[in-house]
């Protein structure tokens, strides 16, 4: 079954989806090994990783189809794809949507801020018209090729319109064809009750840790109705506070050997890389070149 079918079929099932973020190929397999089902392509976490910035619409499309293709051919689940506003108007979604679906992405997520974007949980967004939304929904809709790609709309009016004018774009954006509806950075958990008794299709929810939304966890969001939750950061977070502790102590001390107990064998990393069937490819065993 390929990665658009089974995401169909996990949003398909009663429960909840946790999709946690990954920022890179490496970060993807971990996640796909401890066992989750899918994988958050994070546009925030790209940001960080491939340029060193914040999430202020910086990425081009074509850096960020790099990224899907790299992280999507590292994984065998789902990988969901943030594709900002589609990078420009609904010609440019066309564009980013067939870019995206060829290199690997089981749903792309667009959404309705003024470019530049910004992450959905700082200040200072803007929203598009919600006809100028609807029209890149629909070219999304119709210009997709595999008809298990997963369009996910997210309307960022929250913040500066008010929950009203979220919710009522949502709607819109559901009737122009969106598989999933993401009302981003809602305040409380009424609001978040708001949102998922307001729609028909599956509702996703975003935790991100310090951000505007409460963090809460996937029984509690399931019981509110969210069908899908993301976690963006956190694995970004971890990862920089990790590093920043190692490089402290390197510093400090002229080595890592202090730091051996907080690393990953030499011999464990290479078996998540997949180095073991590598060497049995080398040994003539093609029968691996299909595992």
């Amino acid at each position: 079954m390929n990665a658009r079918k089974k995401l169909r079929q996990l949003m398909s099932r009663p429960g909840i989806l946790v999709a946690p973020g990954a920022h890179d190929a490496l970060t993807a397999k971990i996640i796909q090994q401890v066992g989750f089902d899918a994988v958050y392509l994070t546009g925030y976490g790209q940001a960080a990783s491939t340029l060193g910035q914040p999430d202020v619409g910086l990425l081009t499309m074509t850096e960020m189809v790099t990224r899907v293709h790299n992280i999507a051919g590292a994984v065998d689940v789902p990988v969901i794809c943030d594709a900002d506003t589609g990078f420009g108007n609904s010609l440019n979604v066309m564009r980013t949507v067939r870019e995206y679906e060829a290199a690997g992405a089981a749903a792309i997520q667009i959404e309705d801020q003024v470019i530049p974007k910004k992450c959905g949980h700082m200040t200072g967004r803007q929203v598009v018209p919600t006809e100028e939304m609807v029209d890149k929904i629909r070219v999304a809709v119709a210009v997709r090729t595999d008809l298990d790609l997963m369009i996910i709309a997210r309307t960022d009016a929250r913040t500066l319109l008010g929950m009203e004018e979220a919710i009522a774009r949502g709607k819109a954006y559901e009737q122009a064809g969106a598989d999933i509806i993401f009302v981003e950075s809602p305040e409380s958990v009424a609001e978040m009750k708001m949102i998922t008794s307001s729609f028909k299709a599956p509702v996703l929810a975003n935790m991100v840790e310090g951000g505007r939304t409460p963090l809460l966890d996937a029984a509690e969001l399931e019981q509110l109705g969210y069908s899908l939750v993301i976690f963006p950061t956190a694995s970004t977070y971890v990862i920089a506070d990790a590093v920043r502790h190692l490089m402290l102590e390197l510093k400090q001390t002229g080595t890592t050997k202090h730091m051996i107990d907080r690393m990953i064998s030499f011999e464990e990393f290479n078996g998540l890389l997949g180095l073991p069937r590598i060497r049995e490819i080398e040994k003539g065993n093609y029968s691996m070149l299909k595992a």
